[in-house]
């Protein structure tokens, strides 16, 4: 019998097994899929690890852990590309990059002719920017994949039948619903387009006062557009309105992108708590790893760390839920 079993295998659960793994801990890892897939919020993420950015709107811990978090997606996944990441907007939306630079640390201001630099297919497009160059990005697919590599190359494959162990982590993200009331659903839209006409090196964000875009380079002309955040726990239908703005937006970033072909188009929804950051929570032989919300590839490695330490040593963590054992 496996000394843990893990439920769930998207970013939460499979950071979480590769965490117990590397101490010596024999896992378990269920999930209805025997792979990651479209079935996992995670794999509809963005994958910019992107700490600064995020602390815009985000709490403190985000920065703080997901400041780690390049080295370990590094270390156990490969595939990182540390070019930074550009924070651009239009001449009328220069108020929203002030208060973003407000919000923020850790970036260079860049006037036009930087831009051009870093991304030639931008030059002459924005007057000012941001660019933050200890940020990086990554495949969330690709990752999510390699980790079940790993796992499988040490003995740890999906499997789809939970049984009797010692202690179980539950890491089901909104699917816990059932036994976590105060879970709730943010709906994320993105979509996967194919513009080879123009080049980008680096995630880059353009401000906008609805729906601020971010868009995430997947090689070979391939992007990752996105995303909405909607209080909707709703999981399979992109909204019109949504569908449009990031459009609009894709080509006031650039024209070339009124050409681009959609590919794919991803929605669901992800686990949150009230302050959008995540838990730990244990009752009897269960722990609760759950509430990544948007940053997912940010935080799941310090969550990880943290459920590990708490199940092999009983040691406090800081995202734990004392007054929900």
């Amino acid at each position: 019998m496996a000394d843990v079993q893990i439920i769930g295998a998207g970013v939460a659960g499979l950071t979480v097994a590769t965490e117990l793994v590397a101490r010596g801990t024999d896992v378990r890892l269920i999930d209805r899929a025997s792979s990651p897939g479209a079935h996992a919020c995670s794999w509809w993420a963005g994958g910019m690890l992107a700490p600064y950015c995020e602390r815009e709107s985000a709490e403190e811990p985000v920065l703080v852990h997901g400041l780690e978090a390049v080295d370990w997606w590094d270390k156990n996944a490969g595939g990182v590309t540390r070019n930074g990441s550009l924070v651009v907007a239009l001449d009328r939306d220069q108020s929203d990059l002030r208060r973003f630079a407000r919000r923020t640390s850790g970036f260079a201001e860049v006037d036009a002719e930087l831009i051009g630099e870093l991304e030639p297919d931008l030059a002459g497009r924005f007057r000012t920017g941001l660019f933050f160059k200890d940020e990086a990005h990554l495949s969330p697919r690709d990752a999510l994949t390699a980790l079940r590599d790993n796992l499988a190359a040490k003995g740890v494959a999906i499997e789809t039948d939970p049984q009797d162990t010692a202690t179980t982590i539950d890491c089901r993200g909104l699917a816990a619903r059932d036994v976590i009331p105060d879970l709730r659903g943010v709906k994320g839209e993105m979509l996967i387009i194919s513009c080879p006409d123009v080049t980008l090196s680096r995630p880059v964000r353009l401000l906008h006062p609805r729906i601020p875009l971010y868009i995430v380079p997947r090689g070979d002309g391939v992007y990752m557009l996105g995303a909405t955040m909607i209080e909707s726990s709703q999981r399979t239908r992109i909204t019109a309105r949504s569908m449009l703005e990031m459009l609009s937006a894709a080509y006031a970033l650039h024209p070339a992108f009124g050409e681009a072909e959609i590919l794919e188009i991803g929605v669901d929804a992800r686990p949150a708590f009230a302050d959008n950051l995540p838990r730990i929570r244990r009752q009897g032989n269960t722990v609760y790893a759950n509430g990544l919300y948007r940053h997912g590839f940010l935080l799941a490695p310090a969550l990880a760390a943290q459920v590990a330490e708490h199940v092999l040593t009983g040691a406090t963590p800081e995202f734990f839920d004392a007054d929900h054992r």
